[in-house]
């Protein structure tokens, strides 16, 4: 089993992730039911050129001083009015719009996604405290390959920090204020916040150069191949004794390369350059579709990196040795991926033996 400061920080997170909500919840659950003694308020009429010309204003504000509602109906419909600042949407001072959005960002998103985070890791917590680790069912031979290059591991690594820094600090964004701020108050939230909308604004760029790094060092390896559908078949061997042979990259992995890194990675980065150079002239509601579809996005890719990052931790015993040092025992290549290993055996798939000191002994 992987036991690190890292593992432990990041369980201990998605744990206190977990009992804020369920906490938050319990409250709203106890808040007393809002007053509905409060008459509806009577629509104003729509403008017309008999109550919205100056002589009408006049005599409105004398016979009902301080009614002001005609002036905010228009400003808040929308409609162009006049300005000396050049730009788009410069002359309209409220776009009725950005309520609707805020709405949308501050209930179903947050709660939605916010539950769906929770109960995955909920999920995952249960399933690891049934299964455990994975391990071997033959112990190791002690003959190691190489099953990742460097440069697999530089950009693999590279890829993971920016997106756990962009996860972080969008976790920090979306739901701090309901989470956090109750707990550590508003001077240190505010400090929290400010760093976390930084680096996700500088960091964003930078993930999605690892992306495309990403998909062009891995793709040939992530095509559909034999065995792909025997595995989907077979949910991997997670619920049998023995996983479906597979090549170098089995079929969840293929599902996450194409769905998760490169389909959703490609979906929260041209979303987030939207949001992240409004010097592009875009509108304001070209933005707020832009967040819509970065936070349901990111939220998608969170849940799938919560599975990737388990299985390749914890959840399988020899996968993260893999990632860190490169290589694998044959016994494990064997046993999780059969025909990559028989590839590599006959010399199809040139791969560089090493050192078995190198890969440190899972579980049997």
């Amino acid at each position: 089993m992987v036991d690190s400061p890292l593992v432990r920080w990041t369980v201990a997170l998605l744990a206190l992730l977990s009992f804020s909500f369920l906490g938050a919840s319990f409250a709203a659950a106890q808040a007393p039911p809002a007053d509905t003694s409060i008459p509806t308020q009577i629509p104003t009429p729509p403008p017309t050129p008999n109550n919205s010309s100056p002589a009408a204003e006049a005599q409105r504000q004398g016979v009902q001083p301080f009614n002001n509602a005609p002036v905010w109906r228009e400003v808040r419909s929308g409609a162009p009015q006049t300005t000396t600042v050049v730009g788009r949407e410069t002359n309209v001072l409220i776009q009725s719009q950005g309520q609707t959005w805020r709405t949308l960002r501050n209930s179903d998103i947050s709660v939605f996604g916010g539950w769906a985070l929770v109960l995955l890791f909920l999920a995952i917590a249960t399933f690891y405290r049934i299964k455990g680790t994975l391990a071997l069912h033959e112990p190791p031979t002690g003959r190691v390959i190489e099953r990742f290059s460097r440069l697999d591991r530089v950009i693999h690594w590279s890829t993971a920090i920016t997106f756990s820094i962009l996860a972080i600090s969008g976790l920090i964004m979306l739901f701090g204020k309901l989470v956090l701020l109750p707990l550590i108050g508003y001077t240190l939230f505010s400090w929290l916040a400010i760093l976390g909308k930084n680096l996700h604004n500088f960091t964003g760029p930078l993930f999605s150069v690892c992306v495309l790094m990403l998909f062009f060092n891995f793709v040939r390896d992530n095509f559909p191949g034999p065995g792909d559908w025997q595995w989907i078949r077979h949910f991997g061997g997670l619920f049998s004794k023995h996983e479906p042979p597979s090549g170098k990259f089995n079929a969840g992995e293929k599902v996450w390369f194409w769905g998760g890194a490169c389909g959703l990675g490609l979906i929260v980065s041209m979303s987030g350059f939207v949001l992240d150079f409004p010097n592009f002239d875009q509108t304001r509601q070209t933005m707020q579709i832009s967040h819509v579809i970065h936070s349901i996005g990111a939220i998608l890719f969170m849940l799938g990196a919560m599975g990737h990052i388990y299985m390749g931790t914890i959840g399988m015993g020899g996968a993260y040795d893999a990632m860190k040092t490169g290589y694998v025992d044959e016994e494990w290549a064997r046993e999780h991926h059969a025909y990559w290993y028989k590839e590599v055996k006959s010399g199809k798939e040139p791969v560089r033996t090493g050192d078995p000191r190198a890969v440190r002994r899972s579980p049997a």
